[in-house]
């Protein structure tokens, strides 16, 4: 599939049912596929109040804080208890038992990974200098500040590009690898990448 590229401040928030936020899908394997059908799906997140997280059955996830006082994650069944407060440091956990989701004070914005297990494994790393990603048949990659060149890899698929902050890419069904790095005079620049490949 080819290169396909997103704005976050383009992507419509749909809210949550039990009213607690919403969630801005950035990029679902395979398209079009709903919550119960997809390989895999990364998000962003606004949590607005505390509640539990919904269920999902053989997924599993990776939430990292982006903005906001953070959230205190709890999960009885198996033992988590966790703060989830220091901003872009990713935390993994499985989505069977859904999660207990306390606000630690306004509210906070999350960028999160959900995949099926058996079908997909994933990962988030965050970027702050140059990189080599070597390629892989799916990923995304998204600037979370500054801009950040991507330059493809020689024997690799993909088309260079520049991504302002909160612009992003992903790509499926072939393979992608990349240089990337922050453009000069670019301060704190931060890139959220998602490594995806098949279980």
């Amino acid at each position: 599939m080819a290169q396909q590229h997103f704005d976050l401040g383009q992507v419509p928030a749909t809210p949550w049912k039990n009213g607690g936020g919403a969630t801005r899908e950035l990029a679902c394997w395979p398209p079009g596929a709903d919550m119960e059908h997809f390989d895999w799906r990364v998000s962003v997140a606004t949590i607005a109040q505390s509640g539990p997280f919904s269920r999902f059955a053989g997924v599993d996830r990776v939430i990292t804080l982006l903005t906001g006082d953070g959230v205190h994650l709890r999960q009885p069944e198996t033992g988590i208890d966790h703060r989830l407060e220091q901003a872009l440091q990713p935390f993994a956990f499985a989505g069977d038992g859904g999660m207990d989701c306390e606000l630690l004070g306004g509210t906070s914005q999350d960028f999160n990974l959900m995949t099926r297990r058996g079908h997909w494994r994933g990962a988030v790393r965050v970027l702050r200098s140059p990189a080599l990603l070597p390629a892989r048949p799916a990923g995304l990659l998204w600037a979370v500040q500054g801009r950040w060149a991507l330059a493809p890899l020689a024997a690799a698929g993909g088309q260079a590009v520049v991504l302002a902050p909160d612009v992003g890419c992903w790509w499926a069904d072939e393979d992608c690898g990349w240089n990337v790095a922050p453009e000069a005079n670019a301060g704190d620049s931060v890139l959220q990448h998602v490594l995806l490949e098949p279980a």
